[in-house]
């Protein structure tokens, strides 16, 4: 698994694209990325899933304590480009309804 983070110009707002599987054994290098992220002071995040084939209960908790995270510095945690099956697991897990998904870059940036 691969974690790019890229702070978009002019916008104050982190880009952050995921290539492969979150899994047992890939949650804690993504886990890490998200936390420093926030912690360095990128609160406002934007999530690319295109690439991401798959995200394991260790990546959702990740998502639910950055978002809580990000809330509580007036921030945003947003997601781009979410394939069908990943899109699958957010559904059964229940976390759909409260993520804030966009079909891609700009209109997530409105």
């Amino acid at each position: 698994m691969e974690v790019k983070s890229s702070v978009l110009k002019d916008k104050d707002i982190t880009l952050v694209v995921i290539d492969g599987r979150i899994d047992s054994y890939t949650y804690g290098y993504f886990e890490n990325e998200m936390i420093t992220n926030v912690d360095i002071g990128q609160t406002k995040l934007i999530l690319d899933f295109e690439k991401l084939s798959y995200i394991g209960s260790q990546g959702l908790k990740t998502l639910l304590y950055v978002i809580k995270k990000t809330k509580s510095k007036n921030g945003f945690l947003k997601f781009i480009n979410v394939n069908k099956e990943v899109k699958k697991i957010l559904k059964f897990s229940g976390l759909l309804p409260i993520l804030k998904i966009y079909s891609n870059l700009e209109e997530a940036l409105k």
